[in-house]
């Protein structure tokens, strides 16, 4: 006897593993090459939000491709900052 159907609230995936798979996808960003970012997974309610920093957009695109694949059906708000820096492109006036 199967009580999944009774906790999801009338729609989705139900959310009662949503703490265990976030920590799992803490650990597997923790343990890839994305491992030293500080990028923060929690479950508000059963929304997965993203925070912190990332040092590029493809390397944002990435995670939020993760995310989305191991979340499927739950939805995610990403606050994920770029940090990336470019080269500039003149000289910088120093008075």
């Amino acid at each position: 006897m199967s009580t999944h159907g009774s906790q999801n609230g009338g729609g989705g995936p139900p959310a009662e593993n949503l703490d265990y798979r976030i920590a799992h996808l803490q650990d597997h960003l923790a343990s890839g090459a994305l491992g030293e970012l500080g990028v923060r997974v929690e479950a508000r309610g059963r929304t997965v939000l993203l925070t912190g920093t990332v040092p590029s957009a493809p390397c944002r695109d990435e995670i939020l491709r993760t995310v989305h694949e191991e979340f499927a059906g739950f939805p995610v708000h990403s606050d994920l900052v770029v940090t990336e820096a470019s080269s500039p492109d003149h000289a910088e006036e120093l008075s």
